[in-house]
């Protein structure tokens, strides 16, 4: 099985500091730019930048989705903060409101299977909101075979 989806979830809002790129799926152009966003993420060490964070976790948020999945959106690396004081130069905010949400666990984190958790969820009947979506990247997500990504979907 590709991924799990577990009962929906009621997720508190926050606010993230991160990095930014407007993509889109078509023609496996979000594969592209997503991994050139992390490539980014690591390269200017902006986990180091974000001050205020609550933790070293990483999120990538899906939001300002133009119609739906097949169209432009935007996605933002980064991670969460307590408050969007003090933003440094380069990095974008966002304010995460609180809401309902599908939570789906993708089996690894290697980017193919977090990709093939989103095809099953952008294949399924989910009635979905469209407002802002998100990964969940652990601390030690990229060290073990046995870590997982959380998937959240922003749902009615």
């Amino acid at each position: 099985m590709i991924a799990s989806v577990m009962d929906k979830i009621d997720v508190k809002g926050f606010f993230l500091l991160g990095i930014a790129a407007r993509t889109t799926n078509h023609d496996g152009q979000a594969a592209q730019d997503i991994g050139d966003l992390w490539c980014r993420f690591m390269d200017d060490n902006v986990l180091l930048q974000i001050e205020n964070r609550v933790s070293d976790e990483v999120h990538c948020i899906y939001t300002n989705y133009e119609t739906d999945h097949t169209g432009p959106y935007t996605a933002i690396l980064g991670c969460k903060v307590n408050s969007l004081d003090n933003i440094p130069e380069g990095l974008v905010s966002l304010a995460v409101a609180p809401g309902t949400y599908a939570k789906f666990t993708a089996n690894s984190w290697m980017p193919d299977r977090v990709a093939e958790t989103w095809q099953h969820i952008w294949n399924s009947s989910l009635n979905r909101k469209y407002t802002a979506d998100f990964d969940v990247y652990g601390c030690n997500s990229c060290n073990s075979d046995d870590t997982r990504v959380e998937i959240y979907v922003a749902v009615e």
